[in-house]
């Protein structure tokens, strides 16, 4: 939680990083923050729930991944295979991934407030969660106004390729119409979309008996190319 106590002493209210701490606040979850959320943190201060949620309201995602800690990666000592153990359980598999982020949400958030900027994009989150369920895909991470989507994992499809190309052509549907925002004036959501398809090695991690039942997929080798449909552009 350094990188958060960090951000809250840059808008110097480093007096509730302890707040923050004590409740597991990482930085992935400060877009999700709303104003209830502060009082429950103990942020009293109207001035002070303003100033941050101005400030997260004004993250974007290159700076949220700034604040995300990277892992220590260290290496593992060597260690003697137990009696009877069998060599790592490892599978090859197609895996179908989709992404999809709003077009223009940094416009959309100097133009919003950040209670209406976060409904807007729940409300798009939403109504994508929905159609990508529908198609047997399944969301493996939000990030900010982003999804990252799985197709064939864990249940694969022979069709997996085709179910994300209809999932991405829904969620344009779904968020065709106009919407309304408080200047009451309609505005119209664009998504970007882009699909890979290859095939990736899925294995136990760790080695030698994992009774937990984790698995992890490597960096998928994925073919040349990358197809991506925008929304159509408003008339």
């Amino acid at each position: 939680m350094d990188d958060v106590k960090a951000w809250l002493s840059k808008l110097g209210l480093s007096q509730y990083a302890e707040a923050f701490e004590h409740n597991d606040v990482a930085p992935s979850l400060l877009p999700t923050l709303t104003d209830q959320d502060l009082r429950e943190l103990g942020v009293h201060s109207l001035g002070h729930r303003k100033m941050l949620l101005k400030a997260i309201g004004e993250l974007d995602r290159a700076e949220l991944r700034e604040l995300a800690p990277t892992p220590e990666v260290r290496p593992a000592p060597p260690t003697a295979a137990p009696a009877g153990a069998v060599g790592i359980e490892v599978e090859r598999r197609q895996l179908t991934v989709m992404f999809c982020d709003l077009v223009g949400s940094t416009a959309l958030s100097e133009r919003l407030d950040p209670e209406e900027l976060r409904d807007v994009i729940r409300a798009y989150q939403e109504s994508a969660a929905r159609v990508i369920e529908t198609f047997g895909g399944r969301i493996a991470q939000y990030l900010g106004d982003g999804l990252l989507v799985y197709f064939s994992h864990p249940v694969a499809h022979e069709d997996d390729a085709q179910r994300a190309v209809r999932a991405g052509l829904g969620i344009i549907s779904a968020i065709h119409e106009p919407t309304r925002l408080r200047d009451d004036a309609p505005t119209r959501l664009t998504v970007r979309i882009g699909i890979h398809t290859g095939v990736v090695v899925v294995g136990d991690v760790g080695g030698g008996h994992d009774t937990s039942g984790s698995r992890s997929a490597t960096r998928p080798t994925w073919p040349r190319g990358c197809r991506r449909w925008p929304s159509p552009t408003p008339s």
